[in-house]
């Protein structure tokens, strides 16, 4: 499961997600932690900017890590890149995760082929993030906590998905002739 904590990390994020989705700011720069229409066309602003200054290229993910992301964002990307490494799922929480697994991706495209979106955060970056990643979200609770939250909400369905694959009775194991 992922999950991060922290103030201003969704500021980061939208920067990552303006990197690899090619949208504009304003379109996934979020309210994050509520913030009034003010704070929010000023956070829109510092996204803009810090993409202005560093010309971040997404073919460099470790330049546009260290340009516009964040430590959580790393240690999540690495963490994804671990996960695939070792043919382990790992289930995404919400807009910081979407934008680590965009940088996951961009490192090695096959690592998110175990990669399950937990939810679909109320930021609306983390839409884009997951329209990008072609992942549907398992629920839509219009989360906004982070955390590991909305991973861990999921989790229950993914373990349940699991063990009806390897539990429940195929109709040749049943025994049943007639389909």
């Amino acid at each position: 499961l992922t999950g991060e904590m922290g103030i201003a990390n969704t500021t980061a994020s939208a920067a990552l997600i303006c990197v690899y989705t090619g949208i504009d700011a304003s379109e996934v720069t979020g309210r994050g932690t509520g913030i009034n229409d003010e704070m929010h066309a000023r956070k829109v602003d510092v996204v803009r900017r810090a993409l202005d200054l560093h010309q971040p290229d997404p073919t460099d993910p470790i330049g546009v890590l260290a340009a516009v992301g964040g430590l959580e964002h790393a240690a999540m990307a690495g963490f994804l890149l671990g996960g695939a490494s070792l043919r382990t799922p790992v289930i995404l929480d919400g807009v910081s995760a979407g934008a680590a697994a965009l940088v996951a991706r961009a490192i090695a495209p096959e690592a998110l082929a175990a990669c399950i979106a937990g939810h679909r955060s109320a930021e609306p970056g983390h839409v884009a993030a997951l329209n990008k990643l072609g992942l549907r979200p398992l629920v839509d609770l219009d989360l906004r906590l982070g955390e590991g939250t909305g991973a861990l909400l999921a989790l229950p369905i993914v373990q349940s998905a699991a063990r009806a694959m390897h539990e429940v009775a195929t109709f040749d194991s049943a025994g049943v002739t007639e389909k």
